[in-house]
């Protein structure tokens, strides 16, 4: 399957798991009158809106560049994950505030949890199968927004599954305060991802620089390089699933243009064997006497 076509295809069926899960959750609280459970669904609810807005963001990002985005529109996938991030914060904070307030004015003793399991097994299972699918596609292309997604799904996993638990443990004690307590659990991992997911994003979105591990990567191929005499102002991004690179590299003052030019494809060639979806601009100066030294800046 075409990569851009395949990365629609698992943000549609994020969008469809969502639906229906958010479905069978409002049921089961509603029967049950468990807020554990209406919490649950609130987060399948921010699910679903940051599922529809992966599903614009994968779709807007693999369009060309145009005249108007002339670097392309990989900033959409950032933008996505970003927007995902604040809605599981305000869906988690949203969760506190409900069952702090049933903790206060009390909560139903006429409790009725059967339905409940059920329904947060099926939600585990589902969100576990797609969540994977996800994770699989957001590595194969690279994509901040399905990851982001997968990411606001697994915590949807882990969330459900302490929702779960606690509905067997209130069926067998009969201890319903453990309803709220639970969902405030739940409020704390859902808040967590969201503040993990923005800060990410947003480092993309204002052209931070790339990860530690790629900024390695990076200078090894340069010092490992003997037909170059150092370099400057490197400078890192990524846009999308893509890596920008910008340096300056010094070469011998005697070299030909078109001899720096060949270098200059090696080292491209390099750069593309550790980086996926890279591009790379390349600066030659003659090498600078009184300053041999490598000089690295990162913005």
């Amino acid at each position: 399957m075409e990569i851009n076509k395949e990365k629609k295809f698992a943000a549609s069926l994020s969008i469809t798991s969502n639906a229906l899960i958010i479905l069978f959750k409002i049921i089961a609280g509603i029967v049950s009158g468990s807020i554990s459970i209406i919490s649950e669904a609130i987060h399948s609810f921010s699910d679903f809106l940051a599922s529809v807005v992966t599903f614009f963001a994968v779709s807007r990002s693999s369009e060309p560049a145009d005249k108007d985005h002339p670097f392309g529109h990989g900033k959409y996938e950032d933008m996505s994950g970003f927007i995902e991030g604040g809605l599981i914060i305000l869906a988690g904070l949203y969760i506190i505030f409900e069952a702090a307030k049933k903790l206060i004015t009390g909560y139903n003793l006429e409790f009725e949890s059967t339905l409940g399991i059920y329904v947060m097994a099926f939600a585990v299972v589902a969100n576990f199968v797609v969540s994977s699918y996800l994770f699989y596609v957001a590595k194969k292309a690279d994509s901040i927004s399905l990851y982001a997604d997968a990411e606001h799904l697994r915590t949807d996993i882990f969330s459900s599954l302490g929702v779960l638990v606690g509905l067997v443990i209130i069926k067998i004690t009969g201890y319903v305060i453990i309803d709220p307590v639970i969902a405030i659990i739940v409020a704390a991992i859902i808040i967590k991802a969201g503040y993990s997911i923005s800060k990410d994003t947003l480092n993309n979105l204002l052209d931070g620089a790339l990860p530690e591990e790629d900024m390695k990567k990076i200078e090894s191929i340069l010092d490992n390089n003997i037909s170059i005499k150092g370099y400057k102002d490197l400078k890192t991004r990524k846009v999308g699933q893509c890596k920008d690179i910008e340096i300056t590299i010094f070469f011998e003052p005697e070299l030909t243009i078109a001899q720096c030019h060949k270098i200059c494809d090696e080292i491209e060639a390099e750069f593309a064997k550790s980086f996926s979806n890279m591009t790379i601009i390349i600066h030659p100066e003659p090498e600078n006497l009184e300053k041999k030294n490598k000089i690295t800046l990162s913005c």
